[in-house]
């Protein structure tokens, strides 16, 4: 038992001590490990720090160069700055000088001012002054004048009473003088009065008459020298070109190459661009230059602008011809459209139909006698308008002058084909498309086709004139024109019974004057269509001329 005791109490023993020197053993393991992590832990420690002084120094080098680089960059700002500053300053010093120099200037001009006003006012405190005397003058000479007229009343008043009187005994002898008369001739005074009258009536008319007469021709005097004064203030008050740009016919070339170019192989480029636009293309030996000739003048201008187009691209073939002609003609409709459109604002036109607007710029492209059409007519509207103006006619009225000289010439750029006169076709168009009646009987009557009925006819008629002969408008050489003015009479003189003919208007009409013994009112409708075949069949001559056959008789009678 007490060895079990014994035992155990060993064990007992030997386990706690066991456990001490456990725990001792465990402690210095411990200890030891704790010394090797703060070893180490110091050895990392002592690294990070010599890291961390490197990386500062490093730090502080890199902050004390940003720190020089920023000192350097404030320090040129700086200098900036002060330089803008300084020019800031200087422009704003002489600004203010300037504007003290303006403000000097100005109050020196203002003092100039008031000192010129002070010497006006004083001359006119000078004049009122005399002005006042002048006045106190005139009142003291109507004062004067009222006593002289009342005393002159007063004596009047006297001579009349005397005239009354004596009037009464003049009537008294009147009545017995006029019945002494009646006794002596055997008439009532009532007789010869009415034989006195008629006398007297007699008389009166044939003085009304010569009276009247000469009135008339004092009034035919006046009216030629107001026409002309009007007219010649409107032409002043016109400034037009001397001469008047013409359509172009003729395509200039860089190097006469490009003429087998246009032409093609076997001629297919040629007669490609023929088909494409309707205009027939020359190439002769005229150096460097092509010739577009066609009756239409639309049809000229979209061959010269596709060509002028082909040439500068230089790719030119029977598709490329038909591609290029296809885009001109719609940029050419485009053109002739805002060409209108531009015509008529710049008249300050309004209301004017779309059509008729693209027959406006259509005009552009044609030509009279070497005259742009679309420059003839505007400044035929712009004489219309003066004119209209200067005869004293309301705005109104104006505004339709200026409106009808525009459209006067229209019918000679129309689509259809007819054969109207351009005048009358012009004039059914502006009915077509709703103008003013006044407008549309000014275009048709501009060459006596139609009669006129209103005011702006002969207006239009008269500008149309001066227009188309003013010189420089029209360019014709004067040999051509005055041989086909002679042969057009000559012509007419060639028929029997012709007594005279005269060439009219330029050459668009001629005047037939026949002998009433040798031609019938019927044989001179005959005569002036014979004559009218024979100008078509002989002569070449722009637009139509008119035959007007004037036969008249005379009777003749002499008061000896």
């Amino acid at each position: 038992m007490d060895i079990g005791i014994g035992i155990v109490a060993g064990l007992v023993i030997g386990a706690i001590i066991g456990y001490v020197l456990m725990q001792v053993a465990f402690k210095k393991a411990k200890q030891k490990r704790y010394e090797e992590i703060n070893a180490t832990v110091d050895q990392e420690v002592k690294e990070a720090r010599q890291t961390a002084k490197r990386v500062l120094a490093e730090a502080e080098e890199k902050a004390e160069k940003i720190t020089s680089q920023a000192e350097g960059k404030n320090e040129r700002i700086k200098q900036k700055k002060i330089q803008e500053a300084k020019e800031k300053f200087s422009r704003l010093k002489s600004e203010f000088e300037s504007h003290k120099s303006e403000q000097m200037v100005e109050l020196k001009e203002r003092q100039m001012e008031i000192k010129a006003l002070e010497s006006e006012l004083k001359q006119k405190e000078s004049r009122y002054g005399d002005k006042v005397k002048a006045l106190r003058d005139q009142q003291a000479d109507l004062e004067q004048r009222e006593a002289d007229a009342i005393a002159l009343r007063e004596n009047l008043e006297k001579q009349l009473k005397v005239a009354h009187r004596k009037r009464e005994e003049l009537d008294a002898a009147n009545e017995r003088h006029i019945k002494e008369l009646e006794k002596v001739a055997n008439l009532s005074e009532h007789e010869a009065k009415e034989q006195l009258l008629e006398a007297v009536k007699a008389k009166a008319e044939t003085d009304a008459m010569a009276i009247v007469k000469n009135s008339v021709e004092q009034a035919k005097v006046t009216a030629n020298k107001e026409a002309k004064k009007i007219i010649i203030q409107s032409i002043q008050r016109m400034c037009a070109e001397y001469t008047i740009e013409n359509t172009v016919s003729v395509f200039n070339l860089d190097s006469d190459d490009l003429k087998g170019q246009i032409i093609g192989r076997e001629g297919r480029n040629i007669r490609a661009l023929e088909a494409a636009t309707g205009a027939e293309i020359v190439v002769d030996d005229t150096p460097e230059a092509i010739v577009i000739s066609s009756f239409d003048p639309i049809r000229r201008e979209v061959a010269r602008l596709a060509l002028k187009r082909l040439v500068a691209d230089g790719r030119i073939h029977p598709a490329r011809i038909e591609e290029v002609v296809a885009k001109v003609r719609k940029q050419l409709d485009e053109r002739i459209i805002e060409i209108g459109e531009r015509t008529v604002i710049d008249l300050d036109l309004h209301g004017l139909d779309a059509y008729l607007v693209k027959m406006v710029g259509r005009m552009r492209f044609r030509s009279s006698y070497g005259q742009n059409l679309l420059k003839h007519s505007i400044e035929t509207a712009n004489l219309c308008a003066i004119m209209a103006a200067e005869l004293g006619l309301s705005r109104k009225q104006a505004k339709m002058a200026k409106r009808a000289g525009l459209l006067h010439d229209i019918g000679k750029v129309a689509e259809e084909e007819t054969e109207l006169s351009h005048a009358l076709l012009g004039m059914k168009l502006c009915e077509k498309y709703k103008e003013n009646p006044v407008i549309s009987n000014a275009v048709g009557a501009h060459h006596d086709e139609v009669e006129m009925n209103n005011i702006i006819s002969p207006i239009v008629q008269a500008c149309d004139a001066i227009s188309g002969a003013r010189p420089g408008a029209r360019r014709e050489i004067l040999e051509s024109y005055l041989q086909r003015i002679g042969e057009l009479e000559e012509l007419a003189m060639e028929h029997e019974g012709v007594q005279k003919a005269y060439a009219m208007q330029a050459g668009r009409e001629l005047r037939v004057i026949v002998e009433a013994e040798k031609v019938t009112d019927k044989n001179a409708d005959d005569l002036s269509f014979k004559i009218s075949q024979k100008i078509q069949d002989e002569m070449q001559y722009p637009g139509q001329i008119k035959v007007t056959v004037i036969r008249e008789k005379r009777a003749i009678a002499y008061a000896r």
